[in-house]
């Protein structure tokens, strides 16, 4: 039995080959050395050429098998054989994928491998087996490879140190740039847009010419991805990212086009596809939306694509509208989608994030390094001849000497040492001229001779400059990288096309007075304040809108058009708009469904709008808060920075409990005083301060407790002056002015005191607002009528009254909702219009108090 030992509390065996080690430092370690290992010499490409260790095995592995692009095709089995067994010891797979990848023009921008057979298809179709498949060396492969047996790159021992391998291709090619490159390792990833040969040689050039170069001035000459596929990169600010700053995220939508058939049928006709999306799938998912009703209007979807290229139909519905159908398509399937550049590569061994001028300087320092090296290579080659040469030409002068010499050596070895000792020559020398074949003595060769010998002085001396011209190097480079433009340069296949991001559409559009109408299907449409004029109280009103019989207008707001707007739904939702975004209407037009402009879900509504001026000033936002208010009496204050970042598909601006749903939502200082309205005519005021701040998916507080089971909150106001009275509105068109100050301040979560005495003949409360004499008043019901009025028409009444008649209604008409927009300093006061009518006054109250326990 082995003898034990105690160390460190533990018994182990008293064995010197045993060593205890703590497990905690061992796994740390491991996973370093194995993180390093993936980091370095698997997922990420080198800066300098561009390339993995397998892309760069193969193309070395193709090299040394002599599979160049003027020979015959070689089996792709037979060279993953020679690559697994020289260079690469993983599996097969990881070599022939690589190559099948390199072989792809829809993968790579300028495949480098030269394939023959089955590799693939863009439908995701798999390549056949390696034995069935050929390959070669592309030209442009060899352009990387060149000069590499002349000492330009540095070499390392294989895996069972039999042969050397390059640690990086001495490329003309600026490969990182040209084809990207795209790779997970532990712990980062990156992923590289390929780009235009053309433009970044040009680009090269212009960093070459000047050091101090900044990208917005290399992007003149590189403007950006150049996809395999072609297709449109669109809108320019994530490739400013992406080049500023190594980051960015680009979109890119396919080329399509709407044609119409001799039927007068349209479709829609896709003939590039964005990069990286399999056109089968792509194909598949959008039919699945389709079927689905998901994605409506299109009636049939057909691959038409063949060997003279890509082409997909998508016949379009009689009653569609292609356009529309086909933002849909972008908007829902990969006809659009994003490149999240990450631009991470090894430099010294280290992995960096590089923007656009880093990626070129390191092409141009190792291209530098490479020129310097292969010099110094094609130096020590020509002095070398040189020397053996300068012996000739000794031996040719002294030629008697020699022969006679050389016949009375008994041994070779003694002819050696004699043409050393008599001659002055280096045993180089001497070895060289007793390999002298005897023709090399005849007159012509001795001509030849000195010929080679002052044209390799030249080229001596011609070398030397190099290496001790940094200028005359960079020209070197530049010379090179031209004629790889020549050779290989060409068109750019995507193309750049500015989305609305990109420009300040504010700048291009008025900063009017408009007005935003919402209908109760979420229809929307803005039109010029200017086409609704002011009438008398009592007026029957204008046609505002034509709807639908079913649709009503339910919102009206007045805006500037630079506002953005932040709708909520009765979810508790909330999107983002810019006013000037909304499609323009005239008065009488139905305007365009909400969800054809933002991601609003079909099944929510628009219940509440908040116009806010400015998105970006942090002072603003922190102090400024949006308060919010439910059906069933809940309140609930967040700050507006919560609010402040858009997002397509909108954010939870608020939690609804089942059952309840978001009917208000209004912007305040902080300092505000809070009412809120119950459609059995009562309200409650409080002030904004006793409602604490709480986070974006808060549920809230109670805010009023309503009086029964079928009462529900109508509406909340918040003001700030003692100049705004607070107006109530009534379903059969009975309105009126309080003072606020006729509301006494309880407490948040009370019943409330009566705000209007509701009647049979007023009906119910269906609106509050906080209006002012310099403000006139919209008010809109569900048949589509439209009044405007002056608020000073509306004399200040008692708390508990019903008020005076607004509108007069037609047979079983409601209002809808009402708005009050700023006093226009020009009023048309004018009536007469084909759409409006002269003031009705016929059925007015005279708005006297009426007796009543006020509460």
């Amino acid at each position: 039995m082995a003898e034990e030992t105690e160390n460190d509390n533990n018994l182990v065996p008293a064995n010197d080959r045993i060593i205890p080690i703590n497990i905690e430092d061992q796994m740390k370690s491991a996973y370093i050395d194995y993180s390093m290992s993936v980091i370095v010499s698997r997922a990420l490409p080198d800066a300098r050429d561009g390339m993995k260790p397998v892309h760069r095995r193969v193309l070395y592995g193709m090299l040394d098998l002599g599979v160049t692009s003027g020979k015959p095709y070689k089996k792709s089995a037979r060279i993953v054989g020679d690559v697994l067994g020289k260079y690469h010891p993983h599996g097969d797979s990881s070599v022939y994928d690589t190559m099948v990848r390199m072989a792809q023009d829809w993968s790579l921008r300028y495949p480098l491998v030269d394939g023959q057979g089955n590799y693939g298809s863009i439908d995701g179709d798999p390549p056949a087996a390696m034995r069935y498949t050929e390959a070669r060396l592309k030209k442009i492969a060899e352009e990387m490879l060149s000069d590499i047996n002349k000492d330009t790159v540095d070499f390392q021992n294989n895996f069972d140190d039999s042969l050397q391998e390059p640690t990086v291709l001495p490329t003309r090619i600026p490969n990182l740039l040209v084809n990207g490159a795209s790779g997970i390792a532990v712990g980062m990833a990156t992923n590289m847009a390929p780009h235009n040969l053309s433009e970044v040689i040009d680009g090269t050039i212009a960093f070459i010419d000047n050091r101090d170069i900044e990208v917005p001035e290399l992007m003149q000459h590189i403007k950006g991805p150049d996809f395999p596929t072609g297709a449109l990169i669109y809108g320019y600010a994530g490739v400013q990212d992406a080049c500023n700053t190594g980051r960015g995220r680009i979109v890119m939508r396919a080329k399509a086009e709407i044609e119409t058939t001799k039927s007068g049928k349209e479709q829609i006709i896709v003939t590039e596809i964005p990069y990286q999306v399999n056109k089968a799938n792509m194909i598949e998912r959008t039919a699945d939306l389709v079927n689905e009703k998901k994605l409506e209007g299109i009636s049939a979807i057909r691959d038409e694509s063949d060997r003279t290229g890509m082409r997909v139909v998508y016949d379009i519905k009689r009653d569609a509208n292609a356009n529309v159908v086909l933002n849909n398509l972008f908007k829902y399937t990969a006809l659009q989608t994003s490149f999240s550049v990450n631009n991470i590569a090894l430099v010294k061994g280290r992995p960096v994030l590089m923007n656009l001028k880093d990626m070129i300087r390191e092409f141009v320092e190792h291209r530098h390094d490479v020129i310097v090296r292969r010099t110094r290579y094609e130096l020590a080659e020509a002095e070398k001849r040189a020397h053996i040469l300068e012996g000739y030409l000794i031996a040719l002068d002294h030629l008697d000497e020699v022969i006679k010499l050389i016949r009375n050596s008994d041994t070779p070895e003694d002819a050696r040492v004699g043409l050393m000792e008599q001659f002055g020559l280096s045993d180089l020398q001497a070895r060289a001229i007793l390999d002298m074949t005897l023709r090399r003595l005849t007159g012509l060769e001795r001509d030849k001779i000195k010929e080679e010998y002052a044209e390799l002085m030249k080229t001596i001396d011609y070398l030397k400059s190099i290496l001790a011209d940094e200028e005359l190097r960079m020209k070197i480079i530049k010379d090179e990288l031209i004629e790889i433009k020549e050779k290989y340069g060409d068109e750019r296949r995507s193309q750049i096309v500015h989305s609305a991001e990109d420009m300040r559409m504010e700048d291009f559009i008025d900063d009017e007075e408009i007005v935003i109408t919402i209908s109760h299907n979420s229809y929307v449409k803005r039109t010029p304040l200017s086409e609704y004029k002011r009438q008398g109280r009592g007026g029957r009103g204008s046609i505002g809108t034509n709807t639908r019989e079913e649709d009503f207008t339910e919102h009206i707001i007045t805006a500037s058009a630079h506002n953005y707007m932040l709708l909520f739904t009765e979810a508790g939702r909330c999107f983002w708009l810019r006013a000037f975004e909304i499609p323009e209407g005239s008065r009488t037009s139905r305007g365009r469904a909400l969800q054809n402009i933002i991601n609003v879900p079909k099944e929510e509504k628009i219940k509440a709008f908040i116009l806010v001026k400015n998105l970006k000033d942090q002072e603003y936002l922190e102090n400024n808060f949006i308060i919010m208010c439910t059906k069933k009496g809940t309140i609930k204050k967040t700050s507006l920075e919560a609010y402040s970042r858009p997002r397509a598909n909108g954010i939870n601006a608020i939690n609804i409990n089942e059952g309840d749903q978001l009917i208000e939502a209004c912007l305040t200082t902080g300092s505000s005083e809070i009412v809120m309205a119950l459609r059995s005519g009562r309200a409650i005021r409080f002030n904004e301060s006793t409602v604490r701040p709480m986070g974006r998916t808060a549920t809230g507080v109670r805010g009023i407790t309503l009086s029964s089971e079928r009462d529900e909150v109508i509406g909340m106001i918040s003001v700030n002056d003692s100049e705004t009275t607070v107006l109530v509105v009534s379903e059969k068109g009975y309105g009126k002015r309080t003072d606020i100050e006729d509301y006494r301040v309880t407490n948040r979560g009370g019943k409330g005191v009566k705000t209007i005495n509701v009647t049979d003949k007023t009906g119910e409360l269906v609106a509050i607002k906080g209006v002012t004499d310099a403000e006139d008043l919209m008010i809109i019901n569900k048949s589509g009528i439209v009044i405007r009025i002056a608020v000073e028409e509306l004399r200040v009444m008692g708390r508990a009254t019903q008020g005076v008649r607004l509108i007069n209604l037609k047979d079983n008409d409601e209002i809808a909702s009402i708005t009050k927009v700023d006093r226009e300093e020009e009023l048309d006061e004018e009536s007469g219009d084909e759409n409006s009518t002269e003031a009705d006054n016929e059925g007015l109250t005279s708005g006297e108090n009426i007796d009543s326990n006020e509460e």
